[in-house]
C-alpha cells in the first residue's frame, strides 16, 4: 500500500523560524546529527531527516507555541502517529516544542526526554488528545487508533524542548571553530537565509502524490542537504562562493604560468577538489580545520600573497584532506582571499 501526501502547509514567519530551528536540531544537536545528510521539508511532516540512501528516517513535528495544554500537545502528534502506523519505517519521532506547562514534566529540567518524563495526568490528556485528533482525520484509518498502538507509539517518541535562540543553531555549526564565527547578526543572517531556501521547498507541491518507498521522497526536490547547508555557512563567512566566479585575483600568476592549453582544465580540476573537499564525509572534521587555518592566516598576514600563506599553513592538518593538492589548495586560499580582504 503507498504512502500518500496529504496535509502540507504555509506557515507564517514565526512558524517558518520554528521549522527552521527544527531542522537544524536535526542537523547539530543529536548524537546521530553525523548520519543524517538531507533534510526532506513539507512531506511525510514538517522535517523528516534521512541518511544519504534515504533509508532511514528521522521524523520531526514542530509546534512554536510555547502555551499548548497537555491535549493540545497530544493533538499535535497525530501526523507523527500517521507516520508510525504507515507501511514507511520511520527510525525515531519527534516533537519539537516552543514550551511545555509547568504541570507537564515530572523533571522540568530536561529539555528531551522521554514520555517516561511526562507526568500521569499530562500523558492521559496526551493520549485523549490524540486520539480525538486522530478520528477526526480522514487520512487515519479509526481501526488503528488503539491503547496498544498508542502505547507503542508514545514509547518511541522524543520530546524537544527548544531552549535556544536562532543564532544559537547556527554557532553550533562551526562551534569547534570559534575563530570562524561571526558576529550575532551575521549568524541571525545566515539562519534567515536557511530558513528561505526551506520555504521554497516548502512551496513545492506534492499534495496527493503517493509514493511505495521512502528513498523516493529525494525525488521531488523537496529537501535540502547537510553539506548544502554547510557551504552556505562557508559562502557568508568569507562573502563569496568557494567555486564559482572567475578567476580569483590572487590566483591570476599561478593561472598564466599554465600553458594556455590546460588553464582551463587545471582551473576546473581546483575547482572539482575544492567541492570533492567539501563532500568528503570521512574528512569533514578536517576540511573545517584547514578552513579555520587558512581564515586565520590569511587575516593575521592580510599582505602575504597565496604562496606565503600556503606555506604558513599547518602541514598536519593539509595532510588530513586527501582531495587538495598544491594547486587547488592554493586557489581555495586565493578564494578565501577573495572574500576575506
Amino acid at each position: 500500500m503507498g504512502y500518500v501526501i496529504q496535509s502540507t502547509e504555509r506557515l507564517k514567519k514565526t512558524g517558518a523560524d520554528f521549522e527552521t530551528k527544527a531542522m537544524l536540531y536535526l542537523m547539530c544537536f543529536r548524537a546521530d546529527s553525523e548520519d543524517i545528510d538531507f533534510f526532506v521539508v513539507d512531506f511525510f511532516n514538517d522535517i523528516t531527516g534521512t541518511d544519504r540512501f534515504g533509508r532511514k528516517l528521522w521524523d520531526v513535528q514542530s509546534k512554536a507555541s510555547g502555551t499548548a495544554t497537555a491535549k493540545g500537545i497530544g493533538r499535535e502528534l497525530v501526523t507523527l502517529f500517521k507516520n508510525y502506523i504507515s507501511d514507511i519505517d520511520f527510525y525515531t519521532y519527534v516533537l519539537f516544542l516552543g514550551g511545555v506547562p509547568d504541570t507537564f514534566r515530572k523533571n522540568s529540567s530536561k529539555s528531551i526526554f522521554g514520555i517516561d518524563n511526562v507526568k500521569d495526568k499530562a500523558k492521559t490528556s496526551i493520549v485523549n488528545g490524540l486520539i480525538e485528533e486522530g478520528k477526526a482525520k480522514e487520512y487515519i484509518n479509526d481501526t488503528l487508533i488503539t491503547d496498544m498502538t498508542i502505547k507503542s507509539f508514545l514509547k518511541k517518541l522524543v520530546f524537544v524542548i527548544d531552549d535556544k535562540q536562532r543564532e544559537d543553531y547556527i554557532r553550533e555549526i562551526i562551534k569547534n571553530h570559534p575563530k570562524l564565527i561571526p558576529a550575532n547578526d551575521k549568524l541571525l543572517a545566515i539562519f534567515n537565509e536557511i530558513r528561505n531556501k526551506q520555504s521554497e521547498k516548502k512551496n513545492i507541491n506534492v499534495e496527493g502524490t503517493v509514493i511505495f518507498s521512502a528513498s523516493e521522497a529525494l525525488e521531488y526536490g523537496k529537501h535540502l542537504s547537510a553539506i548544502e547547508i554547510k557551504m552556505l555557512v562557508i559562502q557568508r563567512i568569507i562573502n563569496c562562493d568557494p567555486v564559482s566566479g572567475g578567476i580569483p585575483v590572487r590566483f591570476a600568476d599561478i593561472y598564466h604560468r599554465c600553458t594556455p592549453e590546460s588553464r582551463n582544465d587545471m582551473l576546473d580540476q581546483c575547482r572539482l577538489s575544492v567541492c570533492s573537499a567539501m563532500f568528503n564525509k570521512s574528512a569533514q572534521q578536517y576540511f573545517w580545520r584547514l578552513f579555520e587555518n587558512i581564515y586565520t592566516t590569511i587575516c593575521e598576514s592580510e599582505t602575504d600573497d597565496v604562496n606565503v600563506i600556503y606555506e604558513k599553513l599547518d602541514k598536519n592538518i593539509v595532510e588530513k584532506c586527501p582531495d587538495f593538492d598544491v594547486l587547488s589548495l592554493k586557489y581555495f586560499i586565493a578564494k578565501i582571499m577573495e572574500g576575506v580582504l
